[in-house]
């Protein structure tokens, strides 16, 4: 499976969050996705409170991890 694409979903600004790795540009950290997959909230809960976030979005947070 090329991964790539995935990451290139994954972007760096140093004017957003200090140059953390977010998504597509939006103000949403790598971090925060991981960290709340780690506390137990299940992919359709982040889909419904990002409603711009998508399904992609939180795999490529996972081949970035």
């Amino acid at each position: 499976m090329d991964e790539q694409p995935l990451l290139d979903r994954i972007t760096v600004h140093p004017e957003i969050f200090g140059g953390k790795p977010i998504l597509r540009g939006h103000r949403l950290a790598v971090e925060h996705v991981l960290g709340m997959l780690a506390a137990g909230d299940d992919i359709d809960t982040l889909l419904e409170g990002y409603p711009w976030l998508e399904p992609e979005d939180i795999q490529a947070c996972l081949v970035y991890a």
